[in-house]
């Protein structure tokens, strides 16, 4: 998909174990409007920072949940029939083959976890 593109997703583990992470400091370095980045892997799961404003595509995961954890800012998940609002320290799981499109109206930091086979743009 062309509109992919616009995304910054790097499924790269970026700290082992034990190593410190610092979501302030990787949220001022952040210049970009969507980025996705794996931070750290757990067993067979992946802990992905979010920095994102705007909208990302409607996509799915037929064989995934995930779950969403807002840091600051608001989160607003589109799924068929009704939208989840999260705000700072609320978070929900999207189910596997749920259709869900996440979404932004202002810069919004989020914690997301999910299988580390996962396609994040959709299956």
């Amino acid at each position: 998909m062309a509109e992919n593109n616009k995304y910054n997703i790097n499924l790269d583990v970026k700290y082992n174990h034990l190593e410190l992470i610092d979501v302030p400091e990787i949220v001022r370095e952040c210049k970009e409007k969507w980025f996705n980045w794996t931070l750290t892997q757990v067993n067979d799961s992946v802990v992905r920072i979010g920095i994102v404003e705007g909208e990302f595509h409607w996509h799915k995961h037929d064989n995934d949940d995930e779950f969403f954890f807002v840091l600051d800012g608001k989160l607003f998940i589109d799924i068929e029939n009704r939208t989840i609002e999260l705000n700072p320290n609320q978070g929900a799981t999207i189910s596997k083959g749920i259709m869900h499109r996440p979404r932004a109206t202002q810069k919004t930091i989020m914690l997301m976890v999910e299988n580390k086979e996962i396609i994040p743009t959709g299956d």
